[in-house]
């Protein structure tokens, strides 16, 4: 090993200085060099005493004692006689200055030839991938083969996603060319990373230029900070995706979000892919994804095709009063009127004919349900388009016998609707021989000029129940299912209301069904368990059966655990579903409330003021016929229901049900012949 060129200089001066330390104070004790050791010696140990109380005293005195130390040989060699201990001692000076001239240095200049390093263990050279892989694909590898290689599959790539420091997408292909992958499993993803199996998405690989595809390769998304992201902070899209898009409309697609300040509400409307058959809706499930509850009335769902609403209204749309107006229930050029309103705001319209003849009514509702509202808006706009309205209910109330002053004719009883019923078929066969303006015979048509006739629309409340009586019911059923069937094309529609429309409870089916088409049928406030055979009654497909509408659309009042503490009892309920239902316009129900008629008040101003009546052809045919007379006070006139008998005691013959007085306006006389009716009946004649 070379020596730095300092030390190696002061050990060539160390040598030559020993012959002259062991020879001055044997040749020359006063001499000059001889005084020049001594006094070296001298400042030797003077520098040793000023070094002492400073730092770095242990390398000064090492480096002063070859002089302190000679000037020690030099008196010593003065004292001894001969040569022999004088050259020992400047041999040993010489020796202790080799070995102080290189450990006393405070630093020492490398020699041009560097020592050799000492032997140390070298990390083992990572070998570089032949495919020429970044470190990035490099460190997934690793983390690939740690995990054992699942699947037995190589990466070939990976790739970083912008913005993102922990997601990535890999390539894999099996480890053995030709070898298909079916082993690889989310949860060895996740395993592998160190991640959810929810942040895993495998997808396959299709062919491309320079690169395989097909089952041998794999395609592996690992997304852990985009999955944080779409829980915390979702886009519109996402969030549907996320829940709507799988429980609550499954497979829908998110278009767009749209608030209407003004009224309230804010749309969400989606749409269903191509090849997608009708959306399957779970209301609670899309409630529960509005964080709404289902209760509440607030969330509700239209569809047009493979276009989807939902309407997400701040407060239920249910529950406002929507008052009835002349303007509402006048029908336009179409015949159409408003019997209330969707809950997408719209108006909810009916009609007072078709384009096959006069329109047919089917009202359902149960007791309280608002179904005699209801009808009281249909004899509105009858009266409102011009027709003879006859209202005949199964038994008399407050409300009907308030409509009987703006129609034709009401009455309440079996009896009285078995005539009237006999007078409209009677009427079918004196119209069909009526001629019109040009002098030929028509089936009615509305937009046809020349009518001699004024449409004639008839209602029976409560039919069921008056269909199950014993003596007049079985004729009630015939005669109404004979209208159904022949009275639209004379300007005769059948307005039905009930509390069911099953076969069982005693309708028929052919009633039922003409019903059905020649009407839109509205439905209010069924019972959960009666919907869908309700619905399947009026011929509405599976899939389009509503949802129960919530017992009450008044929203809970807060404190109710308070309440329970305290011992308080719960505040009032007001269902406020009174008008609330659906209207079958076309194949799919839609919810409606109704328009409201109050009854508290006067309603003459929703009415005409001229009542349209018979013609007098019309009533002197049905005269002719012994049909037109008082029908709701006579008794059964002699014959009128077959051969008199009395009963076995003797007795009268039987009695109309359903007795009261007439209606106000009804019957007031307003013509001739009207005059000579009421003379007969008062005289008996």
């Amino acid at each position: 090993m070379s020596l730095p060129r300092s030390v190696a200089l002061e050990r060539i001066a160390y040598t030559l200085a020993a012959p002259v330390l062991a020879a001055a104070p044997n040749i020359a004790p006063a001499g000059p060099v001889n005084s020049a050791i001594v006094l070296a010696g001298v400042a030797g140990g003077i520098g040793s005493l000023y070094a002492l109380p400073r730092d770095g005293a242990g390398r000064w005195l090492v480096r002063l004692s070859p002089l302190t130390l000679g000037a020690v040989i030099d008196i010593t060699a003065q004292s001894t006689p001969g040569w022999g201990w004088d050259a020992a001692l400047a041999a040993g000076w010489t020796a202790a200055g080799w070995a102080l001239s290189r450990g006393a240095r405070r630093k020492v200049r490398r020699a041009i030839t560097a020592p050799a390093p000492v032997p140390q263990l070298a990390p083992t050279p990572q070998p570089v991938p032949a495919d020429g892989a970044d470190a990035f694909t490099r460190g997934v590898r690793q983390l690939w083969e740690r995990a054992g290689n699942p699947g037995r599959t190589h990466v070939v790539s990976a790739r970083r996603h912008v913005g993102m420091p922990h997601d990535l997408t890999m390539l894999l292909r099996a480890s053995e060319p030709g070898r298909p992958i079916t082993g690889v499993r989310e949860s060895d993803v996740a395993a592998a990373f160190g991640i959810a199996e929810g942040d895993i998405t495998l997808l396959p690989v299709t062919q491309q230029a320079g690169r395989q595809g097909g089952p041998g390769w794999l395609e592996v998304s690992i997304t852990p900070d985009e999955a944080l992201r779409r829980r915390t902070r979702p886009t519109d899209h996402e969030w549907w995706a996320d829940t709507i898009g799988t429980k609550g409309i499954p497979g829908s697609v998110f278009d767009r979000k749209i608030r209407n300040v003004q009224r309230g509400v804010t749309y969400w409307t989606a749409h269903l892919p191509d090849g997608v058959p009708e959306p399957r809706i779970d209301q609670v499930a899309l409630c529960q994804a509005m964080k709404i509850s289902s209760e509440d009335g607030r969330v509700f769902v239209t569809t047009a095709g493979s276009d989807i609403l939902v309407s997400v209204w701040d407060s239920s749309p249910l529950v406002a009063v929507y008052p009835a107006t002349r303007e509402l229930l006048t029908p336009d050029a179409d015949g159409r009127w408003v019997a209330g309103y969707l809950t997408t705001g719209q108006p909810a319209r009916n009609r007072v004919y078709t384009d096959r003849g006069a329109a047919h009514g089917l009202l359902v509702a149960p007791t309280g349900g608002g179904k005699t509202q209801l009808m009281a808006l249909f004899v509105c706009a009858d009266a409102n388009h011009g027709a003879v309205v006859w209202l005949a209910s199964q038994a008399a109330d407050e409300k009907t016998t308030a409509l009987g002053e703006f129609v034709d004719r009401q009455g309440s009883g079996e009896l009285y609707m078995v005539r009237a019923m006999r007078a409209a078929l009677a009427l079918m066969e004196i119209r069909a021989k009526m001629p019109w303006a040009d002098g030929r015979l028509h089936d009615w048509d509305p937009k046809l000029p020349g009518c001699p006739y004024a449409p004639l629309s008839v209602y029976w409340d409560e039919f069921l129940t008056a269909a199950r009586e014993g003596t007049y019911g079985p004729e009630i059923m015939n005669n109404a299912e004979e209208l159904s069937v022949k009275g639209r094309k004379y300007a005769i529609g059948e307005k039905v209301a009930g509390q069911s429309v099953y076969v069982q409870d005693g309708f028929t089916q052919l009633l039922n069904e003409n019903l059905r088409e020649l009407c839109i049928p509205i439905v209010l406030k069924v019972a959960p368990k009666k919907i869908s055979d309700m619905f399947k009654a009026l011929g509405v497909a599976p899939e389009n059966v509503p949802a129960p509408l919530p017992r009450s659309f008044s929203k809970a009042e807060d404190g109710r655990i308070d309440r329970i503490m305290r011992g308080e009892p719960e505040p009032p309920n007001n269902s406020n579903t009174g008008g609330v239902g659906w209207i079958v316009d076309g194949s799919k129900p839609e919810v409606m409330r109704s328009l409201y008629m109050d009854f508290s008040k006067p309603i003459d101003h929703l009415f005409p003021e001229t009542i349209t009546r018979l013609t007098d052809h019309e009533i002197t045919e049905l005269d002719a016929r012994g049909l037109w007379f008082d029908w709701q006070n006579e008794p059964p006139r002699p014959g009128e229901f077959g051969p008199e008998t009395d009963d076995e005691d003797g007795g009268a013959p039987r009695k109309p049900r359903g007795g009261g007085k007439a209606g106000g306006r009804h019957d007031a006389i307003t013509s001739p012949r009207q005059a000579l009716d009421a003379i007969k009946n008062l005289t008996g004649a």
